[in-house]
């Protein structure tokens, strides 16, 4: 099938996404962009523009005002940069409402026209630039009065706002007036019937802007990731001083009403206790925390990590204090630790967003600007919404109520309500956290001797972020349900031949007190090797299997692992040792393995490359007018090149999925030598191009860099810039430890479903040998005997279907690039050789 068709074919199907999974975005961009030409198949010109065409769709320029409000929370630059490029992209004007409601009320210079290059660089950009203030007057009708008779002035009738609950509420409450207060303006004279005539009608589109991730409709609120890394990486600074003194510390974080901070750091970081408002503990506080802390003391651990919520209860509604937790740490009678409380206060909202957030807030600005253009007078006020991984519009009020409904729950002392109205993986995740910090304390849980397995444990391929955390997970649910978890250390490499090694083989048991540690550590503690079974010796790898007397094997590791795992299973009509349960946990910073929107370390790459591009861009919009290229990784697969330009706004990114050409690398050339002879000289001039490690295999990092500085003439500077190994990271980010938990415990409980000595049931069994995945809000096991006939591409090792590729236009459009054409196809086998020989026609 030729590329361009196959490209189409992926297009067209419908994403069960974060990144573009609304139908109506590509029905519109059928319409108008370069994807619609693409589409329809017709040829795409290049144009030499240095913005984006103007689409106009409706005749007379629309002006829409963006807004944010309330606490400030990281990404909320993004939603304004997004907003205002999309508006002008579709052929609108774009506002910009500084200081939130107080400016509305305001006017004047307050509500200000946006151009393209007034948001540039606003991504990397901590809080909101556009400001956010509290205004009591918008609180009485005479300052909505006011602000009002502001957007008529501006010709504004369409507002986008980005802010909490409070803040959507008002703007609700702000469009349901407006007809009364446009009525009262011509009564008393403010302005004429003629004045008001065009803007009958307010439109209103919300996206909720919080770190506290408390708005129920939505699994994820922009902001709470960026605030959840700000929490972990104070919890893994304030570990190390703790673990020196053998002290306890006692850490609050916010959420007066929502606890998702708390239970996401305490997953996170391997806390021994938290305490949020959803969830008081059922007995007595006090007696379970020591319980818990005494066991984990008496094991040897140096340090007690406790995290509580600002609203963090007891079951009969009564507040605990930080204060309380640390006198009873301290009792002399008691534990008798050397206790500290640190609150992070408002250190948790500050810095940069994480490059979900900009990925979040990028992507909702976008669908905000079709929605609040396709309202009518009759569309419910709505806000958007990331549910299932889809960006979806939802009724904003419902989402309010259902909100409230969990304060009010909590208030009356009805827990259990309040966690019922959570999202399922805010449930999940407590249970997941209880299983890791009860290990070896609730017998209850312990099974049979008859059902205990021998479970083996194998890291497989390159290194990735949170492989240390499902470790540690998986080990801690093992014992608490005397499981047997044994560590192979440096993949089948280490199995097949150092297994025996004296003092330490590569197979052996794992140690808890040092498992516990390795909730933040990034890396692989029980090393990682590449190698598959076939070349360390299917036979050998079956004997040592029957000689150690596994189970069951749990796989963490990337396209390699998934692999290893093919491998395995159609070896087991050879080695009857072989049927055994096994099951995959994808962890690679590609996030190329088949089943899965989701790989363990992706987000943790991401978080690294978009920090190292911040820089980079920084330097080059130091020297005003330089084009950095920055080489990623990821194999054959695009994802790390689209996502992170989506994250730092490059100008364009180059990936296998698409290829690269000569006339497409011409066209970005003209593109950023038009975009330098119209700068102005703003101090944000600096340019990014992003390209993956194999986009081409003539076209490198270094080669566009090169054409870049040759055709600038000396106008410009261009360098390359190859983050390598770097983008593997360090500590891995709370989304890859927390998800890391969660996965790796729903594994070991799909392999303790088939219990011992099964080798009959296993071998007709396809789901004996699986991969976990995050399909939409859904966490899948899917046989990998389905993965390897229908879902894979072999050669180009990624999955058939590249789910992520629709954000590539979204890249684009953002960042103005013009038009280009798509490389032709190659030519293979005979077809390939007839052409060449001229005896056939190329298509």
């Amino acid at each position: 099938m030729p590329i361009q068709t196959s490209i189409q074919n992926i297009l067209l199907r419908p994403f069960a996404i974060i990144l573009f999974p609304f139908q109506r975005l590509l029905t519109f961009f059928r319409r108008t962009t370069l994807l619609g030409l693409f589409l329809s198949g017709r040829p795409n010109p290049i144009l030499p523009i240095s913005e984006p065409p103007a689409h106009n769709m409706v005749g007379v320029k629309k002006k829409i005002a963006i807004m944010t409000s309330g606490g400030d929370s990281p990404g909320m630059n993004g939603v304004v940069r997004a907003c205002v490029r999309m508006a002008i992209h579709m052929g609108c004007d774009a506002y910009c409402v500084y200081e939130g409601y107080e400016g509305l009320v305001r006017g004047g210079d307050f509500i200000r026209k946006m151009e393209w290059h007034d948001v540039r660089g606003w991504l990397s950009e901590g809080g909101t630039l556009i400001g956010t203030a509290r205004c009591m007057a918008f609180y009485e009708r005479p300052g909505r009065l006011t602000a009002a008779k502001n957007m008529i002035l501006n010709g504004i009738d369409a507002l986008i706002i980005c802010g909490g609950d409070g803040s959507l509420t008002g703007a609700d409450r702000f469009r349901a007036e407006w007809p009364s207060l446009l009525e009262e303006l011509v009564s008393t004279n403010q302005l004429t019937a003629d004045q008001i005539q065009p803007y009958k009608h307010l439109n209103i589109v919300g996206l909720v802007g919080s770190i506290d991730n408390d708005l129920s409709g939505t699994d994820a609120t922009i902001g709470c990731y960026s605030a959840l890394a700000r929490v972990c990486y104070a919890v893994d600074l304030i570990e190390a001083t703790a673990y020196s003194h053998s002290r306890a510390f006692v850490i609050e974080v916010m959420g007066r009403h929502c606890g998702w901070l708390a239970l996401m750091a305490g997953v996170a970081t391997g806390a021994d206790f938290i305490f949020i408002p959803e969830k008081p503990r059922e007995d007595n506080w006090r007696e379970e925390m020591s319980a818990i802390i005494k066991q984990h003391r008496d094991e040897g651990k140096r340090k007690t990590i406790v995290i509580i919520a600002e609203g963090a209860l007891d079951k009969e509604g009564r507040k605990i204090t930080p204060e309380m937790v640390r006198d009873l740490l301290a009792d002399k009678n008691g534990l008798a630790l050397d206790t500290r409380i640190t609150t992070l206060g408002h250190v948790q909202r500050g810095g940069t967003a994480v490059a979900y957030d900009r990925m979040l807030a990028t992507l909702q600005g976008v669908e905000a600007v079709k929605a609040v253009l396709e309202a009518t007078p009759e569309t419910k006020t709505c806000f958007i919404a990331i549910t299932e991984n889809k960006i979806v519009r939802k009724p904003l009020m419902e989402a309010v109520q259902d909100t409230k409904q969990v304060a009010a729950a909590i208030e009356v002392k009805d827990f259990e309500k309040a966690m019922s109205l959570r999202d399922a993986e805010f449930s999940e995740t407590y249970k997941s956290f209880m299983m890791t910090t009860l290990v070896k304390l609730d017998k209850e849980l312990l099974l049979p001797e008859k059902e205990r397995m021998r479970i083996g444990f194998i890291n497989v391929g390159a290194p990735a972020g949170g492989m240390n955390a499902a470790v540690r997970a998986g080990v801690a649910y093992c014992l608490s349900r005397g499981h047997e978890p044994i560590a192979i250390h440096n993949g089948f490499a280490g199995f097949a031949r150092h297994h025996g090694d004296k003092p330490l083989g590569a197979v052996r048991e794992f140690n808890w007190l040092e498992v516990d540690g390795w909730a933040s550590k990034g890396g692989s503690e029980i090393g990682t090797n590449r190698e598959l079974p076939e070349e360390s010796g299917m036979e050998t790898i079956a004997n040592l299997i029957e000689q150690y007397k596994f189970d069951a094997l749990f796989l963490i590791g990337g396209f390699e692992a998934f692999h290893a795992v093919a491998q395995l299973r159609k070896a087991r009509e050879q080695y009857p040792s072989l049927c055994i349960p096994m099951t995959l946990l994808p962890a690679t910073i590609s996030n190329n393995v088949p089943g899965t929107e989701y790989s363990l370390g992706s987000d943790t790459c991401l978080n690294e490359l978009v920090d190292y591009c911040d820089k980079i861009k920084q330097s080059a919009s130091a020297t005003r007018r330089r084009v950095f290229v920055i080489e990623t990784q990821g194999g054959r697969s695009g994802y790390v090149a689209t996502l992170g330009g989506l994250g730092v706004g490059a100008s364009a990114v180059y990936t296998p999925e698409e290829g690269l050409s000569l006339e497409m690398l011409a066209a970005d050339v003209r593109h950023i030598k038009e975009v330098f002879a119209h700068d102005k000289g703003q101090s944000r001039a600096g340019r990014l191009i992003l390209i993956n490690e194999k986009a081409s295999k003539v076209y490198n990092a270094k080669l566009i860099a090169d054409i870049l500085r040759d055709e600038a003439h000396g106008r410009f500077e261009s360098r390359e810039g190859i983050p390598g190994h770097m983008q593997q990271g360090g500590t891995p980010s709370p989304m890859d430890r927390s998800r890391a938990v969660r996965l790796a415990i729903k594994c070991i409980q799909h392999l303790e479903h088939y219990g011992r000595n099964v080798h009959n049931k296993v071998k007709v069994d396809p789901m004996s040998a699986t991969v976990i995945g995050i399909k939409g809000a859904s966490v899948v096991f899917t046989p990998v005997k389905k993965l390897e006939d229908e879902e894979t591409d072999w050669p180009n090792r990624r999955p058939k279907a590249a789910f992520w590729l629709g954000m590539k236009e979204i890249v684009d459009i953002l960042s103005g690039r013009p038009r280009y054409s798509l490389p032709e196809p190659d030519l293979t086998g005979v077809k390939a050789k007839d052409v060449k020989r001229g005896i056939a026609e190329a298509d």
